[in-house]
């Protein structure tokens, strides 16, 4: 069975756990906002899901509510934040407000966000830059106590799903947003709780072998993502490991005496005005009329048309929007266990049988 949820009910029930956990009612709405936004757009991964993790960094003391970022360095339009450890949507959220009025001034912001706890769907970010009118691209690193993704070859996981988002924008933005694992660890997670295998080329047991069970990601002895296309997704998950946190001062993988501190993103984000480079409105027209041409290629099946990035979101935003969120009874419990802690009631929402 599936619990079918509505955006806005379920959103107000997310807002209401977190203000019961201490967050100030924006901090709150951030938050939940986020969240539920990740799941409108089919990333289930990054979704209200999270919830029972950030409860229980937050009970180990590895966030902390209510804090702003920092601007620690840069000067023009360069920046740099750091998140002193607190939630990481707001912490992104508050970044990309100064990215906006940076390149509003310089026509380019090149920024940098560390220490942050976990920021969430990347690609939220890059649609609030896009709305702006700006072109950005997104690299991001993430450090744990137990990493998840083992290098191209090896058997014994080194670094997390350091995801890569590039956005162009427009009146249908193009978006691309990706972890460089071959599935989100979320995406894992979520197929954990609902018993199910994840397609083979994904995972590796403890002994480097391949393997379709997400319990080796969850369960001792523990084995490991793998990156999408061998080499190459390697190949950019190190490079976000790099730009992401070594190179706005921010923790990374694989550090000595490195303390207790929950899930720590950082991120590097390079915004700027596609107006500076040309005409704004001729590139405008040159994406829309490749997006076109592409589309045009016969689709090998009928039922799978050829999509330009971002195009998957926007249909999931308008299904799930109309249908509800899809959220399985594991996942479910976790939330409302989690709630009922903090004194809040779990709503009440449509349960589908055979899905």
């Amino acid at each position: 069975m599936t619990i079918l949820a509505p955006a806005r009910e379920l959103e107000t029930f997310v807002a209401a756990i977190f203000r019961a956990a201490g967050s100030e009612a924006g901090e709150a709405a951030e938050i939940a906002a986020h969240l539920v936004d990740a799941n409108l757009a089919g990333h289930d991964s990054h979704g209200v899901g999270m919830v029972p993790a950030y409860l229980l960094h937050l009970a180990s003391g590895f966030v902390h509510p209510n804090r702003r970022p920092l601007r620690v360095g840069g000067a023009g339009p360069f920046a740099v934040f750091d998140g002193q450890m607190g939630y990481g949507q707001p912490m992104a959220n508050r970044v990309m407000d100064e990215a906006i009025a940076i390149a509003a001034e310089h026509g380019v912001a090149i920024v940098s966000l560390r220490n942050a706890q976990h920021i969430g769907r990347v690609g939220a970010y890059a649609e609030r830059l896009a709305a702006r009118g700006l072109l950005s691209i997104h690299f991001v690193n993430a450090v744990y106590t137990q990493p998840c993704v083992a290098p191209h070859r090896g058997s014994e996981a080194r670094l997390m799903t350091n995801p890569v988002c590039i956005a162009l924008p427009g009146e249908a933005p193009v978006l691309l947003d990706f972890a460089t694992s071959a599935i989100a660890m979320g995406k894992a997670r979520v197929a954990w709780n609902k018993a199910e295998p994840v397609a083979p080329g994904r995972l590796i047991d403890h002994t480097g072998q391949a393997t379709t069970s997400p319990a080796v990601l969850f369960e001792e002895p523990r084995g490991a993502l793998l990156p999408f296309g061998e080499h190459k997704g390697w190949g950019l998950a190190f490079l976000a490991e790099v730009l992401g946190g070594a190179l706005g001062g921010g923790p990374v993988s694989g550090q000595r005496a490195m303390p207790q501190q929950g899930l720590v993103n950082g991120m590097f984000t390079i915004a700027l005005e596609p107006g500076r480079l040309g005409d704004a409105s001729v590139f405008a027209d040159e994406v829309s009329r490749l997006a076109n041409y592409v589309k045009s290629s016969p689709a090998a099946s009928p039922d799978e048309p050829v999509l330009v990035p971002g195009e998957p979101e926007r249909a999931s935003r308008e299904q799930r929007g109309r249908d509800g969120i899809p959220i399985d009874p594991t996942t479910w419990k976790q939330i409302s266990d989690g709630a009922a802690g903090l004194g809040v009631a779990a709503p009440a929402f449509l349960v589908r049988d055979g899905a």
